[in-house]
């Protein structure tokens, strides 16, 4: 028996052919369309070779039984920017936590899929996001209980409850000896706090039911930011899909210590569960799998393609230093709140002076009178704004510079210097107008 076990895996990790006609390198098995990890390997490979220029293949850890986790990162590589110098927007998608759930997996493979044939046609979309964003792809994620047909690992872990968010305290069935007790999970989450852990969307593909999941699954209330969760839903129901977008807990049932809610509880990242239907590839009536996955491509290409405004976007209107105060007029780009933002000044690289907290609303405006009376001004500091992307906990801070054209200081604070206006910060300045254009691409 034993050596039937070693003979069985040894046959799955040998790669197999598979013909350039094939778009999708899979066979129907139990009524759906099955991809061996072999036949993964050999498309993920093929793409890398054949599109370098925006494809780069990574061995980011190895399965259980040693298979090699591929993530496919997509991009315009030429550029380390966007075309007007910003950071680039970063996009994180697994599939394949659990084995025999080949849709999502499919859908996973699709999302890298897409984009590089979109290149290759010259899709403005496609071209468009691939200049602008980063795309990384897990495509699957448990290739052991892949290639055997199974929802476990080879642990029979489910490796779905096997994250350190509150793990093991739902009713759950097999979430394994310790959070990130296994290989895949563990490489997982190195991953995303290694490579991407400033993400701005996050999205774990499955199968089982028509439904996209946001957190919690643990508890029935609302997530933090929940106007962007509401904003997502709401906009996709009304342009793109009538498909099911709830909290995880009240729209499937109570789940912890899953990828979802690591990546939005410990990554601050805004995440989704997208789950496809499992009634699929009926023998006898097969159809493409771009045909079938349209709909859910629809809506990951509105998440990838308006990842800009999945965070909190601070753009000042004006910013006036008067008598001993400072009156901000604030504008909200991004769909996402932030709250305790604050004033800060800066010089030979040290906070100087730090303002009391607001917040600001999703698209909102806000008005402000800050307390500066022990404010001192130098020739060669500056203000910077100081907020994070989301309101959850976990969300990355960020820190802008304010742009000196907005800057207003009355005669009366004429104790202290106007900021210097460095090239940097001009470049900064430019940069932050430019985000005021990108509100016309919603």
């Amino acid at each position: 028996m034993r050596s039937l076990a070693v003979f069985l895996v040894v046959m799955m990790m040998t790669p197999v052919l598979v013909t350039a006609e094939q778009e999708w390198p899979g066979e129907p098995v139990d009524n759906h369309v099955h991809m061996t990890w072999a036949a993964l390997t050999m498309e993920v490979g093929d793409w890398s070779k054949e599109n370098p220029e925006i494809v780069n293949l990574l061995d980011v850890g190895k399965s259980e039984l040693g298979k090699s986790l591929w993530v496919v990162q997509l991009s315009d590589w030429s550029m380390e920017t966007k075309p007007d110098g910003s950071p680039k927007e970063i996009i994180y998608i697994d599939g394949g936590h659990h084995g025999n759930e080949y849709l999502g997996t499919a859908l996973a493979w699709l999302s890298a899929k897409w984009y590089i044939n979109g290149w290759i046609e010259g899709n403005e979309e496609a071209i468009r996001v691939l200049q602008n964003s980063e795309v990384h792809v897990l495509i699957m994620l448990n290739p052991d209980g892949n290639d055997f047909d199974t929802r476990w690992n080879i642990n029979q872990v489910d490796l779905n409850r096997n994250y350190d968010h509150y793990w093991n305290t739902c009713p759950t069935t097999q979430p394994g000896s310790s959070a990130f007790s296994e290989a895949e999970t563990l490489a997982n989450s190195i991953y995303m706090n290694t490579v991407v852990p400033d993400a701005d969307l996050y999205v774990t593909m499955h199968t089982g039911v028509w439904i996209m999941l946001y957190p919690w699954g643990k508890w029935p209330e609302q997530p933090s930011d929940w106007e962007l969760f509401h904003f997502i839903r709401d906009d996709v129901h009304e342009n793109i899909s009538d498909i099911p977008i709830q909290n995880a807990n009240q729209g499937l049932y109570p789940n912890c210590g899953t990828s979802r809610d690591y990546g939005y509880g410990v990554m601050g990242f805004p995440t989704f569960t997208f789950e496809t239907d499992d009634e699929q590839f009926i023998p006898g009536s097969f159809e493409s799998l771009e045909d079938r996955l349209d709909e859910e491509m629809d809506v990951m290409r509105y998440l990838i393609d308006n990842v800009w405004y999945w965070r909190a976007r601070l753009s000042l209107n004006s910013f006036v230093v008067e008598n001993g105060n400072i009156a901000i007029d604030v504008d909200n780009m991004g769909r996402a709140s932030t709250s305790n933002a604050t004033v800060r000044y800066v010089d030979d690289g040290a906070i100087q002076w730090t303002s009391e907290t607001f917040g600001v609303n999703a698209t909102n405006n806000t008005q402000a009178i800050l307390d500066a009376s022990n404010l001192t001004m130098t020739d060669t500091g500056y203000f910077e704004l100081y907020y994070q992307k989301r309101v959850i906990d976990a969300s990355i801070w960020v820190n802008e510079s304010v742009p000196t054209e907005v800057i207003e200081i009355s005669d009366s604070d004429s104790s202290g210097f106007l900021p210097f206006a460095s090239p940097v910060l001009a470049i900064i300045a430019i940069g932050l107008a430019g985000i005021r254009k990108n509100e016309d691409l919603l």
